[in-house]
Parts: C-alpha cells; structure tokens; sequence
C-alpha cells in the first residue's frame, strides 16, 4: 500500500530512497557477455555522494550548469543527482545530438562542467571547444585515468562534502526542445515541477511496488523518461534495466523481464504489426488460432463493457490465453503489466488489442513545459481514444477564444504544480505562453469529454486550412497512414491548397514480397516507380483512412520516397516528432510538382 510522503525536492528523493530501498536492485547495466549486473540503491547513494564531492573539488557549486552528453546509465542519475545536491543545475544533451545544437546549448546556459560518453564523441566534437568559453571541464564515462569520471568520483571519496536540500521552487535543470523550426528552447524545470509529476503518477498506479521492473527504452534528456521512469521508481524501489540500443530491445527485454514500460505508442505499433505480418506469412492453423483468439477477446471485452459475462467466452479466453496470449507476453518478458505511453494517443484497435491479451497501455499527455505530466489515464479511470483525466492538483481549461467559432475543441490551457518556470533566456517565448494568472497555453487543441477525460485533437501550429475552408490536423492523418504495415513514415500537406497531397516512405521490404508475388520487379528505385505498386498503396492508404477520417482530409495525390525521415538527416527531433518544416524545405519540388500535374 502506498504511504509515501511528498518529497518536495530531488535530493531529498534519492536520500529517502537509498535509506529506504537500500539493498534493492536499482540500475541493471548489459555486460560485455550479454548479461546484466544490477547495483543496489545503497551503492548507487555512494556513488552520487563521491560524484558530488569530486565536482565541489572542481569549484562547482549552487547555480553552476552541470551538462551531460551521454544515454541513461547508472552515471546518467549518478550526474544528476550530484548535481542537485550542489544547488547546480543538470543540463542533459542527447548522445546523438548535432554539434551545432551542442555548441549552441553549452554557450546558451553556459555548462561549466560536461560529461560525455567516451574519447570516441569526444574526439568527433572536439572542433566546437574553442567556441565554448563557459566550459572548464570535460570529463569521460566510459574510461579510467585522468579526466574519467571514476578518478572524480576516487577523489570525491576523499573529502565527502553534504548535500545542499534544495527548495521546491529551486531550478533543477533545463531540457532543451527539439527546435523544429528555430534554435533550441531552454525549459527550466524546478525541483517542485519534477516531484509533483513523479508523485502524481505513483498516486495514481498503486500496481507499481519494490518489486516493479522497467526496461528503460526512452532518453532521460527528455522530462517524460525523468519523471514517469526515474523519479517514480525511486518513490517505490523499484529497479530498471536498460536497454543497451533500439536494435536489441527484442532481447532485453527476455533478459531484464519488465512489469511495466515507459514508452511510445510506436513500439507498440510495431509489435502489432509484427505479429500481424508473421501470422499472415505462416497462415495455416496458427493464422486461424490466431484469428479465433483475437475474437474471443473482443466478445469478452464487449460483455465486460455491458457488465455481463459467459462461462463459454470465459472458457474459450482462457484456452487461448494459454495457447496464443500467453506466448505473446513471453516474447515481452513474460511479467508485464501494463505500459504508460506518450508523444501520440494510441490507435484505438491497437489498444484494445494489447488491452485483451493482458497488456494494458495507458495513454498520458504532457510537454516538456509541464513536467509533463498533464493527464494520465489508469487501471482505476481510462477510456480508449483519450488521454486520460487531469493528474492531481493538475487543472485543464479550453480556450475556444482562439480557434475557429463553431468548434467544439479549443487550445489546451494547464494549470499546477508542474508548470515550468519559463524558457532560458527567452522572455518574449515565456511571455507568450505563461499567463498572469499562472497558466499555461500549451499549443495544442482538445476537448474535455462528458465524463473528464482529455481528447486530443491537433497542434495549433500545424493545422492548416483548406482552400474550402476546412482545418486540418495533418500530425492525426499521419500516425494512422503510420499504422499500415507497408508505410514506414508519412507527411500530410495541403496548406492553402484545394486539396491534401502524401509523402511517404514505404517498407521497401514488405514492397518487394508484394512485388515478387505480383512477379513485378524488385529493384527498390525501380519498385517505388512502378505504376502498379504505387496504386497499391496509395489504394490501401485511401481506404485505411475513410475509416476515420472526412474525405477532404483524405490525400488526393501521394509520392513515394525511399529515404526515412530521420533524426541523422535532420528531419525528426530527438523525441521521433516530424520537422514539418524542415520537411516542406527539402521536399518542396515534390510538392509543387504534385500540384501542378493533372
């Protein structure tokens, strides 16, 4: 049972936990056989207490930037929690960030102090270090000898120094949004705003206990993998393994088990697919199993909603779930859950169906600018299609006054404990979005359902209008085309225009097996030009999308392209959202030509 207290700063919630969790499993860290290696909240306590005195030995002190260049590891909290307990601010930078976004973060706050991976980055951005004049310190991670964090962290041990308890209303780091269309902007986040939304999610999913596992999937420089994974699971000893890179979470997860995942609908998606994709390729008895199964659930589910049940459904579930669902959740660990996921709402169908093999996914919503947490939905209060209702002490207002008379959904205003105190250097920014009465306006638009719950229905920034006048949120079409098993990315457009036009990048994998059916050829730059192949997609787009969508938002014309959107070439942020812009810019002969050809 939950009986926690609020901890109202950073440093008093990893004291608390490494008192009270002291010999639970903490961080699970790969090794070089494969295997993980767990320490304890006791040991990783020690190392934030020697960390922090080796960095006051360097002169780092209350108000000092304290940056990171490095993925989540136990060295990432370790940093962190150092850090605060100085009275410095944590500053954290993604591994793969661009050197032009690092020099210009490093000079914008002026880090006095960055840890970075290894010699390796190090040597790869050691061109920007005579432009950064804030910098005194550079230290390694991985690495022992002079200028690693391990010699710091020996000499740290040396002189032990306490740590400072900061105020809620104290700065204890800033987070840097992707800038899709402009520099970076710096969101300075208080030690209040972090331990209000770690607390509100700890509230609200009593499921999770000392025993809970995650394996740690999202970057922690963004607010949403700090307080949903970090921070919570400090609150309750729980322990969390990472996932050693995108391409070997398959693995991991058999290895690290977890019960719950922080994550994004997109993993989710993926897996839907897979499984989807693998049965329709095997077909025969385990396609019909698979089939049937996926029936009877819903037949369960359905029941359930009308608060009556079947002793035959029940027994059909549970023969299935043994032979089918069971198999499923092996291939996740075998212990999960449930999973929290953020960044976009879930497909409805996905969602049911991870809901009816004994996975629940959880929708929330939130910024970088409240925590995040806005609004959460849980095992107690969720409703599929929604975001979930506002977290405690969280209160959400919308604004009609600003969108088109008529609607029925407005700009999503927030108001609590979890909002920022403005963006770094930039008081004009801050002005436009905090108001006086200490809301926030958030840029995107919603509704509020009958029963309290948040639906998300655009981005103010994005949506466009049709020369009929009609708005369009282009990001909504986008994640469903998303959703089919032969489209890897897609970019709405339609600004001004008569009519809404595709970009999209194609599985080319997939392609080629259609091709080879079709006995087409499978040349991938031959293949996206074929006639015959680019009908069939831009078919089933068509008829995947009148499912849910009006039909002027239906795109009349599509092009297919086989390079990905991606965060290398510059055309995704570091959370996997769409540079619109920057898209636009690259692809614009494209789009011209599409509107120009009869």
């Amino acid at each position: 049972m939950h009986i926690y207290q609020h901890p109202d700063n950073l440093v008093i919630l990893c004291e608390d936990a490494v008192k009270k969790f002291s010999g639970n499993k903490l961080f699970g860290t790969k090794n070089s056989t494969g295997e993980y290696e767990w320490i304890t909240y006791k040991q990783f306590g020690e190392r934030v207490n020697r960390l922090r005195a080796g960095m006051a030995g360097l002169g780092i002190g209350k108000g000092d930037m304290v940056g990171s260049l490095i993925r989540n590891s136990v060295e990432w909290a370790q940093i962190a929690f150092a850090a605060y307990g100085l009275g410095a601010h944590y500053v954290p930078l993604y591994e793969n960030e661009s050197q032009s976004t690092i020099k210009y973060i490093i000079n914008d706050c002026k880090i006095k102090i960055l840890f970075i991976a290894d010699l390796e980055l190090k040597e790869s951005i050691k061109g920007i270090f005579s432009d950064t004049p804030s910098l005194s310190h550079l230290y390694i991670i991985r690495g022992d000898g002079d200028y690693s964090l391990k010699e710091l962290e020996m000499l740290g041990g040396l002189n032990p120094v306490e740590a400072i308890h900061p105020t809620p209303y104290d700065m204890a780091g800033i987070i840097y949004t992707s800038g899709t269309t402009a520099d970076p902007k710096g969101v300075m986040l208080t030690h209040g705003n972090f331990t209000a939304c770690a607390m509100s999610g700890y509230h609200i999913f009593p499921e999770l206990e000392e025993t809970s596992v995650s394996l740690s999937i999202l970057p922690w420089a963004h607010s949403y993998g700090q307080s949903a994974e970090l921070y919570n699971w400090f609150l309750f000893g729980g322990s969390i393994g990472f996932a050693s890179s995108v391409d070997t979470i398959a693995e991991d997860i058999l290895k690290v088990k977890p019960t719950f995942l922080i994550a994004v609908p997109r993993i989710f998606n993926k897996i839907y697919d897979g499984l989807h994709l693998k049965m329709m390729e095997e077909g025969g008895i385990g396609e019909k199993l698979f089939r049937r199964s996926k029936k009877v659930a819903r037949k369960k589910r359905q029941l359930a909603e009308k608060g009556k049940q079947s002793a035959l459904v029940n027994f059909k579930y549970k023969f299935y779930d043994k032979i089918v669902f069971s198999k499923i959740r092996e291939k996740l660990g075998g212990n999960i859950q449930g999973s929290l996921t953020a960044s976009a709402t879930m497909n409805i169908d996905i969602a049911q169906f991870f809901f009816d093999i004994g996975i629940p996914v959880y929708d929330c919503y939130g910024l970088t600018e409240t925590a995040p947490a806005v609004t959460m939905n849980c095992a107690a209060a969720y409703r599929l299609g929604t975001v979930g209702k506002p977290v405690e002490n969280v209160k959400v207002v919308i604004d009609k006054s600003v969108v088109e008379e008529g609607a029925e959904d407005g700009e999503i205003i927030i108001y609590g404990p979890n909002i920022m105190m403005g963006y770094y250097n930039k008081p004009e920014e801050t002005a436009r979005v905090l108001m006086f009465d200490g809301g926030f306006r958030s840029g995107d638009r919603g509704r509020i359902d009958e029963d309290g719950y948040l639906i998300i229905t655009g981005r103010i920034k994005e949506q466009y209008k049709l020369l009929n006048g009609k708005y369009v949120f282009p990001a909504v079409i986008e994640e469903d085309i998303k959703l089919l098993p032969y489209i890897k990315n897609a970019m709405i457009f339609g600004d001004g225009k008569a009519y809404n036009i595709c970009i999209a990048v194609p599985d080319t994998n997939l392609l080629k097996r259609y091709a080879k059916e079709f006995r087409l050829i499978t040349e991938t730059e031959e293949l996206l030009k074929n006639s015959t192949v680019q009908d069939f997609m831009s078919h089933e787009i068509k008829k995947h999308l009148e499912k849910k969508f009006k039909h002027y938002e239906i795109p009349k014309k599509f092009f297919y392209i086989n390079d990905d959107f991606t965060l290398d070439n510059g055309l995704l942020t570091q959370t996997l959202k769409l540079k619109r812009r920057s898209v636009i810019s690259r692809y614009q002969y494209i789009i011209d030509d599409l509107y120009t050809r009869f």
